[in-house]
């Protein structure tokens, strides 16, 4: 991933206002912000099956995997909602690793971290709208989301062939495709996203001052997210994602 352009953070307080059009939209939402950056508790169903999704997100997610049994695949879900102070557990851990055990610099740490990880507040797990799933009959050593692990003649070879033929039809669409112009976080065939409700839910945080929000935060890090950086995340790693789910 390339280095963004880290511009000085006190060139200018109001840049979060003067982002490009197509950053903000003015519509009305009843999407808190503390909603949307999962800093309250939300109504999540499936949670004593390690589900924990929106309801209706969850209920079109059993019906995907009732389907996905009858092809004898196992949809099963490694990660679904995820609030803000749990992503900011991850993302403060990578950071201490790769600065502190690899002596990484502070800005090509933050690099490093997102291409696959979320700022904290930015996350679409903290919506209860999207999951990251595999074939839980395959038996699979080490980490599990790896892409490689997808590709043809690998594990999950026949869980992403049946999941590119049916997952649509249960409105659920992969976020980070491998489209080689795509920006921002690197291709993720295991990350699943519920339309009916994250549409709306990125129009509504794509309404507020993003970068304003995320220069209050405080966690480790965040000292490094100058306005440059953080206008070119909202571009690349927010906003770049499969045109299904915009």
């Amino acid at each position: 991933m390339k280095r963004r352009l880290f511009i000085n953070r006190s060139s200018t307080g109001l840049l979060g206002l003067a982002l490009a059009p197509s950053l903000i939209i003015s519509e009305p939402t009843e999407f808190s912000i503390l909603e949307l950056m999962g800093k309250v508790d939300i109504d999540l169903h499936g949670v004593k099956e390690g589900i924990n999704l929106r309801k209706e997100a969850y209920e079109a997610f059993l019906a995907m995997k009732k389907a996905a049994y009858k092809d004898g695949i196992d949809l099963k879900v490694v990660s679904s909602y995820r609030s803000f102070n749990r992503q900011e557990a991850i993302f403060e851990r990578k950071f201490e690793r790769y600065t502190y055990e690899d002596k990484m610099k502070p800005i090509d740490a933050i690099d490093k971290i997102i291409e696959y990880s979320t700022i904290p507040g930015t996350s679409r797990h903290h919506w209860g709208t999207d999951i990251d799933i595999v074939d839980g009959y395959r038996k699979v050593e080490g980490d599990v989301l790896t892409p490689s692990k997808f590709e043809e003649g690998q594990p999950y070879e026949t869980f992403k062939k049946w999941m590119d033929e049916n997952s649509n039809s249960y409105d659920f669409h992969l976020v980070y495709t491998d489209n080689p112009k795509r920006k921002g976080f690197k291709y993720e065939p295991w990350h699943y996203s519920y339309a009916p409700i994250s549409k709306p839910m990125l129009t509504a945080f794509r309404n507020k001052n993003i970068v304003k929000l995320l220069q209050s935060e405080t966690f480790l890090g965040s000292e490094y997210f100058t306005n440059g950086f953080l206008k070119s995340y909202v571009q690349d790693n927010i906003l770049d994602i499969n045109p299904k789910l915009l």
